[in-house]
């Protein structure tokens, strides 16, 4: 008798509101799995997504199973707390929206037809994670649901959703040899285990329900990264028929201090992106195909890396990683709000992760959190950290634990080094401050604490490619601004060799239903390619242009069309040494350069640009008009001059909205007077971003670094909030207060 393993994603009901499901099983709507039902609410803003209970129910006849057989029903994804009733009975309980879960049937199998309904609930509570965070928490049987039959003696499927087998590979690179560890757990009665690896069959024994064999490979060939991402294969096999197979890959992998990420020995430069799972019109009901096509981008972008953000993701899209050599970070979905009330959930969503994906290669690291402390930091919250921390680390002694800090959070914090590698979310040049605030960061921590591995796993500003302007400037959502903004970071990485890994924010736009901004109600568009995957905005070539080593060329602008200017700038990325650019089929100039070559070119009418590098071209069209596209322009961002002359903002001895917000603040009058005027315009931009914007507490640290903005830049990040009529008060008011 063979495990069989049938997809079960046909034939399902539908009911969007709690009800008894077993009642109305006629009036539900026909589904297919992968389903979420926020596929659209999701992702149209308003933060009014639907977020509670609902059902999904199935009729099916009993199988016919062998003496001994059973049969257990796996849910690759159950978002976010899933009950499971078999024929009116209660079978199990699973809270945690990413991870997979079994449940056992044949107990209350019945005769002839047999009636499965399970609930899904996504709605607020305190102890399931997340509960508030930048991104929407799509509810449904969004995963694949898969029907499995097992002799009475088979491989264990009810420890923590893990595969059964657990393979520790130990590589001695002088040698060019490997000491491969192979564990496997059994339920039911069974002698013997038969493992099979790289040419080698092992018999071991089963005691207390474990066998473990360990394999000697010579001339091992690595597991390494994008270089050649090597996979072995075992497979562990019982004599009930009962058999298993995983993949893994031998390498090393370190940390240094200065050095940064190590793979397989040598120091190995990590960058590349984060992901969220969702895709417009979808939401977290993905196939294969989507999880393919995400994959492909990342590696046509040339990206080493992934952060696997926030959650646990498909146990597919792990695997795609281990075959593209995509080295990822992968973490729980402990996020932006501590309830002491989900301790515990973030222990078993942690033992999720770590058994379930333990013998994947790609993986490096185990996230414990990410932005948590933006509420505040208690005792309970380190507490919290300290048994996830000590948790990854008996589960798994391979890898490091790390955290992704939020940027409020003072570097000296003693919580920054509780886990063996740290990371921090920074945004200067995008929220906050400007882009060469992230060289002074990182330049400052290091000097702080030579002795921390330090890396970057958040930056990123919003771009609707909508949106253009030859003249970008911070918060005008264009996609030139988001271009310049990755140009700086990347250059800043270059140069900091000990920054063990960059993780841009984000590879992809995708669904935050509580946002409203940037034309685009309901997104995060700090992608690098558009939420439907359809676009991929210039920032994406610009990290071509460091990563990749597949030739290639871009010109820069392609929806910048109408041009007000004379002399345009033509931008160019390429990773080869020497651009042509050519106007109208004739040679302009050539330019030698890295990576960003830039030509100033005047215009007159309707151009064809055409830019070459060895065998590659890229070509774009450009018109010059007698006044700017209004199209180009976010609405409420026209107004980025608010007085017609410098003399009527600055009046000679007197405070005005050109000096910094630290000096002003520092002034008993000027001070409260300003906190005044811009309370009402910080609230309404804090509701901008949904509920992950509320109880936010700035440390001292970090308010240190936003006063060093002046005021005039302070109400330019604000957007459309702010008005002219805005400004001529502030200023005014400040006018009226001597220095």
């Amino acid at each position: 008798m063979m495990r069989n393993k049938i997809c079960w994603n046909d034939g399902w009901r539908f009911f969007r509101k709690d009800q008894p499901a077993a009642d109305t099983l006629a009036a539900g709507e026909a589904v297919t799995l992968p389903h979420t039902w926020n596929a659209k609410d999701g992702q149209d803003g308003g933060n009014d997504y639907y977020r509670g209970t609902c059902w999904y129910a199935k009729r099916f006849a009993k199988p016919e199973l062998a003496a001994g057989e059973q049969l257990w029903l796996e849910f690759e994804g159950a978002a976010m707390t899933a009950e499971v009733y078999l024929n009116g009975q209660k079978l199990a309980r699973h809270e945690g929206g990413y991870s997979t879960f079994r449940v056992e049937l044949t107990p209350l199998l019945a005769e002839g037809d047999n009636l499965l309904t399970v609930s899904v609930d996504n709605g607020k509570n305190r102890t399931v994670y997340p509960q508030k965070a930048d991104f929407t928490f799509y509810g449904g049987l969004y995963r694949d649901v898969n029907l499995l039959t097992v002799p009475a003696a088979h491989f264990c499927l009810s420890y923590h959703g893990g595969p059964g087998v657990k393979v520790t590979p130990t590589v001695d690179l002088d040698a060019r040899s490997a000491s491969v560890t192979v564990e496997a757990w059994v339920d039911g009665p069974a002698e013997q285990v038969t493992f099979s690896t790289a040419g080698q069959t092992i018999e071991a024994p089963v005691q207390d329900g474990c066998a473990k064999a360990v394999f000697a490979i010579e001339n091992v060939r690595l597991w390494d990264s994008v270089e050649d991402p090597y996979l072995y294969t075992v497979t562990a096999s019982l004599d009930s028929g009962d058999s298993i197979s995983a993949r893994y890959g031998c390498r090393t992998i370190g940390f240094d201090a200065d050095k940064g990420f190590l793979l397989n020995g040598r120091p190995y430069r990590l960058c590349g992106a984060a992901r969220h799972q969702d895709r417009q019109g979808l939401g977290s009901a993905l196939t294969k195909k989507e999880h393919e096509e995400d994959a492909a981008l990342l590696r046509e972008m040339g990206a080493n890396t992934v952060r696997l953000a926030h959650y646990q993701h498909a146990q597919y899209f792990y695997d795609l990683c281990d075959e593209n050599g995509l080295i990822a970070w992968a973490e729980i979905p402990y996020i932006t709000e501590h309830m002491p009330e989900g301790r515990q959930n973030t222990l078993d969503q942690m033992t999720e992760l770590v058994v379930q994906n333990y013998n994947h290669p790609s993986i490096v690291c185990w996230g414990l959190s990410n932005e948590i402390t933006g509420s505040g930091k208690t005792d309970d919250l380190v507490a919290n950290h300290e048994l996830l921390n000590d948790l990854c680390h008996r589960l798994d002694p391979t890898r490091p634990t790390t955290m992704a800090h939020v940027f409020m959070l003072d570097p000296n914090d003693p919580l920054v080094f509780l886990p063996d590698i740290r990371s921090y979310n920074l945004y200067y040049g995008w929220y906050v401050g400007d882009w060469d605030q992230n060289d002074r960061w990182f330049d400052e921590f290091h000097a702080a604490h030579p002795d921390a591995v330090i890396g970057l796993s958040e930056y990123g500003a919003d771009a609707n490619p909508a949106y253009q302007n030859g003249r970008p400037e911070k918060g005008d959502w264009s996609e030139e601004y988001q271009a310049v903004y990755h140009e700086h970071m990347l250059k800043m990485w270059s140069e900091r060799p000990y920054i063990w890994a960059m993780h841009c924010w984000n590879m992809f736009d995708f669904g935050a239903d509580g946002r409203d901004e940037g034309g685009k109600p309901g997104q995060n568009q700090k992608g690098l390619v558009t939420f439907d995957r359809k676009t991929k905005k210039d920032a994406f070539y610009i990290y071509k242009a460091y990563l990749s080593k597949e030739p290639f060329v871009h010109i820069c602008g392609s929806r910048y069309v109408d041009r007000p200017e004379e002399i345009t700038e033509i931008k160019v990325y390429s990773n080869q040494p020497e651009v042509a650019l050519y106007v109208d089929s004739r040679l302009f100039a050539k330019k030698a350069g890295d990576k960003v070559f830039k030509f100033q070119v005047p215009i007159t009418g309707s151009h064809t640009i055409r830019a070459e590098a060895g065998d590659c071209q890229s070509v774009i069209l450009v018109h010059h008009v007698d006044a700017p596209n209004p199209d180009y322009v976010k609405p409420g961002s026209e107004i980025v001059n608010w007085f017609d002359r410098e003399d009527e903002i600055v009046r000679e001895g007197y405070f005005s909205i050109k000096d910094s917000m630290g000096e002003i603040k520092a002034h008993p009058q000027a001070g409260p007077a300003l906190a005044e005027l811009l309370a009402p315009l910080q609230a309404k931009a804090a509701a901008a971003y949904g509920d992950v914007a509320k109880n936010i507490q700035i440390p001292e640290s970090m308010q240190r670094m936003m006063d060093q903005m002046s005021v005039e830049a302070t109400l330019k990040q604000m957007g459309k909030l702010v008005t002219p009529a805005i400004v001529h008060e502030i200023n005014g008011a400040l006018n009226r207060i001597a220095k």
